[in-house]
C-alpha cells in the first residue's frame, strides 16, 4: 500500500498495517480537521488528522532507522521498531470532533470502560472528565478496531498495551522494551510526544503548507540526520548532536510563530468560545458517547449538521462563521490592565462579552526551576579522533529557554457592538484607546 502525501512524497505501508488504516476506527480521522475553526481563517486548512497520522508515522520510522541503523535487525528490534511506530500512527485516533474544544462534552473516565491494565495508577484512583487520550487507548484496548492488529501481532510480536503505553508515557513492563540491558522506553516516548516529537515535526510543516504560510518551516532532514540514542543508567534518551542546535532553536522558533500567527488567529479562537457557550447553554444537544463503537460516528461533519439544525444562538454564529466584533487586544501587561477596565465597563453596563485568552510556552517541558526534567532533550559533544561522547541537557545549549521561559499570551475583548447605545459605543472607543 502507497500513499501520496504532499508534504512527505510517497509513503510505504506495509501488509500488516494496512488493516490498521483502512478499519472505521482510523478511517474517521478523514473528517476530524487538523486544525478545526482554522479554515474559517485560511482556507486551505482542510487537511486532517488521517493525512497527519499517517506523516507522524513516516517521520517516526525515518527517526527510528537514523537512531537504530547500526544496530543488529533482531526480532526484537523489530518488534519496538512496528510498537513505536503504530505509537505515531495512533496518537491521535482518539481525537473528537473539531479537536480539544469539544472534550468539554466527554464523559467521566470510569464510563470508558478502559481495562485497568492500559490504565496509569493514578488514573485506576480517580474519575475525572475524559480527554482525547483516554478514547485513543480505549480504541486500542478494548474495540472492534483491535482485530486490526492481527498481522502485527502474529508477524512481529507487536502488543498493544505497549502501543498505548509508548503514547501516554508510562509503562509498568519495562522489559518489553529492553534489548541488550538497555530500556529505550524514553527514548520512543520522546519521539511521540516532547519538545522534538514527530508529531510536532509533521504537524508545523503540515501546518504551515495548507495554511499558506511560511511560519512553520524548519530543515527537517537536518534534525532528523542529528538524532543520536543517549544512555543514562541504562535508560536511552533522545539526543541532537551540538552541530544541530540552531536547526532545534530554529524548530522551536517555528512552533512558537505557528501558535502566534496561526493557532492564535482571535477569529478561530472566539470561533471555539462560541462553540463552549453554545455547549454551555444548550448542554442537551451534543453530548459525546462512552460507548467505544458509537464514537466512530462522531466526527466534524456530525457536529457541524447539528448545529446547522440547532436553534441556539450561537451554533448559527458558528454556523455562518460570525463572531462577536473584536474591540481590544492584549500583547502585555499595561495593556492587559487597560483590558482589565474595558472587561469592567461592559459588565457594569450589562454588555455580553466574550473574553479569549490564549497562552502557550515555547516547550512544556521545561521549567525554570527544572531545566533538567527527565524528558528533556540531551545535546550530544563528540571529541575528535575518539569515540567518546558526552551529554548536556538541552537548556544548556541555548538561550531560547530562558528567552522564552514564561508562557505568551493574547488575550482579546469581543462583543455585540451592534447592540450598544451610542453613549456606550463612544465610551469603549475612549477606553480602547487608552
Amino acid at each position: 500500500m502507497e500513499v501520496r502525501d504532499p508534504v512527505h512524497g510517497s509513503i510505504h505501508i506495509l501488509a500488516e498495517e494496512a488493516p490498521i488504516i483502512r478499519a472505521p476506527f482510523f478511517q474517521r480521522l478523514r473528517n476530524i480537521k487538523q486544525l478545526g475553526f482554522s479554515e474559517y481563517v485560511f482556507p486551505g486548512a482542510t487537511h486532517t488528522r488521517f493525512i497527519h497520522s499517517i506523516g507522524v508515522m513516516y517521520i517516526g520510522q525515518r527517526a527510528f532507522e537514523k537512531l537504530f541503523g547500526g544496530h543488529k535487525q533482531t526480532s526484537d528490534l523489530l518488534r519496538l521498531k512496528q510498537t513505536f511506530k503504530m505509537g505515531c500512527l495512533l496518537h491521535d485516533i482518539g481525537h473528537a470532533p473539531l479537536s480539544h474544544t469539544t472534550e468539554i462534552v466527554m464523559p467521566n473516565l470510569s464510563s470508558l470502560c478502559i481495562p485497568p491494565e492500559f490504565l496509569s495508577q493514578e488514573d485506576q484512583g480517580q474519575d475525572r472528565r475524559a480527554t482525547h487520550e483516554d478514547y485513543t487507548i480505549k480504541s486500542i484496548a478494548d474495540s472492534s478496531f483491535a482485530s486490526s492488529f492481527k498481522g502485527l501481532e502474529e508477524t512481529y510480536g507487536v502488543e498493544r498495551k505497549y502501543i498505548a503505553d509508548i503514547i501516554r508515557g508510562k509503562t509498568s513492563n519495562e522489559e518489553y522494551f529492553t534489548i541488550n540491558g538497555t530500556n529505550y522506553f524514553p527514548l520512543l516516548h520522546q519521539l511521540v510526544s516532547s519538545e522534538l516529537d514527530c508529531d510536532r515535526m509533521d504537524y508545523l510543516l503540515r501546518d504551515s503548507y495548507f495554511c499558506g504560510v511560511s511560519y512553520g518551516a524548519y530543515d527537517l532532514d537536518w534534525l532528523l540526520d542529528n538524532l543520536e540514542i543517549c544512555i543514562d543508567d541504562g535508560k536511552a534518551f533522545l539526543g541532537i548532536t551540538e552541530r544541530a542546535v540552531v536547526t532545534f532553536d530554529d524548530f522551536l522558533l517555528s512552533r512558537y510563530h505557528m501558535f502566534v500567527m496561526v493557532y492564535f488567529h482571535y477569529r478561530a479562537v472566539c470561533l471555539e468560545q462560541l462553540l463552549y457557550k453554545y455547549f454551555d447553554s444548550s448542554p442537551d444537544e451534543y453530548r459525546i458517547p462512552a460507548n467505544i463503537e458509537e464514537y466512530i460516528e462522531h466526527d466534524d461533519h456530525h457536529l457541524m449538521k447539528i448545529m446547522r439544525y440547532s436553534k441556539n444562538r450561537y451554533a448559527n454564529e458558528i454556523v455562518q462563521n460570525k463572531i462577536p466584533s473584536k474591540v481590544y487586544e492584549s500583547f502585555n501587561e499595561p495593556q492587559l490592565k487597560n483590558l482589565e477596565l474595558i472587561q469592567e465597563f461592559l459588565k457594569s453596563e450589562s454588555i455580553e462579552y466574550i473574553r479569549c485568552s490564549s497562552s502557550g510556552r515555547l516547550s512544556k517541558y521545561y521549567e525554570e526551576d527544572k531545566p533538567t526534567n527527565p524528558f528533556s532533550m540531551r545535546v550530544v559533544r563528540k571529541y575528535f579522533g575518539t569515540e567518546k561522547k558526552s551529554f548536556s541537557s538541552i537548556s544548556e545549549a541555548t538561550e531560547l529557554f530562558q528567552k522564552f521561559s514564561k508562557s505568551h499570551s493574547i488575550n482579546r475583548l469581543h462583543c455585540y457592538t451592534e447592540t450598544m447605545s451610542q453613549s456606550q459605543l463612544m465610551e469603549l472607543s475612549k477606553l480602547a484607546r487608552k
